[in-house]
């Protein structure tokens, strides 16, 4: 009986290359894509390297493993909007951008060429389908879920698309590394963003847009010193102010709690509970729905603000204009525009999210 033929993204990593021992399990026709974004010697994820890696597991696995090279095309969706973000005073989150504009694409698209019925991936979610409808799940170690990186994909992309790691534990991935004897089956996890490297965030920005220098100022309209560009700053952000050691009445760290971006300002205030810092109510210019739109508002669910943070009681209204304004059932800490807001239902469905383009300051009567 031939076997079904599935494409799957393998990047070198551990997780990847146990999702293509998982397939051939099930009984699936492997092939493999490896997809190369980046092109800088500098990189955290040197791409060579994740390539030898790539091609020991697939030749041990005896998987064909193709090639392909994006870095143009990575450029052009994905590290613009990057930088145009940084311009406009946002924090951006490149990996969902990359997910969204191409990496599922491209793998549907190899699919095809190769007459493939499904693609797969490494990533730490899981789905299942109702009625023809497909719906994200967390995956089951709820420590390593990445269906917040995965928000902004939409029907067409998951009704073909399976992910082995769904319902495994990361650390039985490392034992069946080990087991099959992986070349990666101890490799390091990859985190930040690549393509910064081992480089300060704030040297590789400057590398490629032209800042000017302003003012950190307190609440009060306190100058407490200069920036070099508001761009290397983030809501709740304490490092690298460059303030020094201050010493106040509150005798507390400094803290960035706004950002006026045609003033070129950056606000901080003290300490890490400041009042400034809190948000009870934030604005998204988009929702991209997974399974369907929602026929009524307002509608209750659990939202993550950030990777990795707890999800928080909120409640979503539809306003005009495709945009939704979304009220916390407590305050919020550190809410970034740019970053991503993700809802779930109680039982652990991603029915979708968007990017957070306001917030508002409650202590400085800054409304939405």
């Amino acid at each position: 009986m031939k076997k079904e033929k599935i494409v799957l993204g393998i990047s070198g990593g551990v997780d990847s290359s146990v999702a293509a021992v998982l397939l051939k399990k099930d009984g699936y026709e492997v092939h493999g894509v490896f997809m190369k974004n980046w092109d800088d010697k500098h990189a955290i994820c040197s791409a060579e390297d994740d390539y030898a890696d790539a091609l020991s597991v697939c030749k041990k696995l005896d998987i064909p493993l193709k090639k392909i090279d994006f870095t143009h095309q990575y450029k052009d969706k994905v590290f613009n909007q990057f930088l145009d973000d940084h311009v406009h005073g946002l924090t951006p989150n490149p990996d969902i951008l990359c997910n969204k504009e191409i990496k599922f694409e491209v793998f549907q698209n190899y699919a095809k060429e190769i007459g493939a019925t499904k693609i797969a991936t490494g990533h730490y979610a899981d789905k299942y389908d109702d009625n023809s409808i497909c719906y994200l799940k967390k995956a089951t170690d709820l420590s390593k879920d990445q269906s917040y990186f995965l928000h902004q994909l939409g029907q067409s992309e998951l009704k073909n698309t399976i992910f082995p790691l769904g319902q495994i534990l990361k650390k039985d991935v490392r034992k069946i590394a080990k087991q099959y004897a992986l070349i990666n089956h101890n490799k390091k996890d990859s985190t930040g963003i690549c393509f910064i490297g081992e480089r300060k965030y704030n040297d590789f920005i400057a590398g490629y847009l032209t800042v000017d220098k302003g003012e950190i100022q307190s609440l009060d309209g306190e100058i407490l010193g200069n920036h070099n560009g508001h761009i290397y700053f983030t809501i709740g952000q304490r490092r690298g102010l460059g303030i020094g050691a201050r010493m106040s009445s509150e005798d507390k760290p400094w803290y960035v709690v706004k950002k006026d971006i045609d003033k070129n300002i950056v606000f901080v205030a003290q300490g890490e509970d400041h009042p400034a810092l809190f948000s009870e109510q934030i604005i998204v210019e988009h929702i991209n729905w997974i399974s369907r739109k929602p026929k009524t508002f307002p509608r209750k669910y659990y939202a993550k603000v950030r990777y990795r943070d707890k999800d928080k009681l909120c409640n979503v209204f539809s306003l005009d204009n495709d945009s939704y304004l979304i009220k916390f059932k407590s305050k919020q800490k550190a809410i970034t525009p740019g970053q991503s807001i993700v809802l779930y239902d109680e039982k652990g469905v991603c029915t979708g999210g968007g990017i957070i383009s306001k917030r508002d300051i409650p202590f400085l009567k800054e409304t939405i």
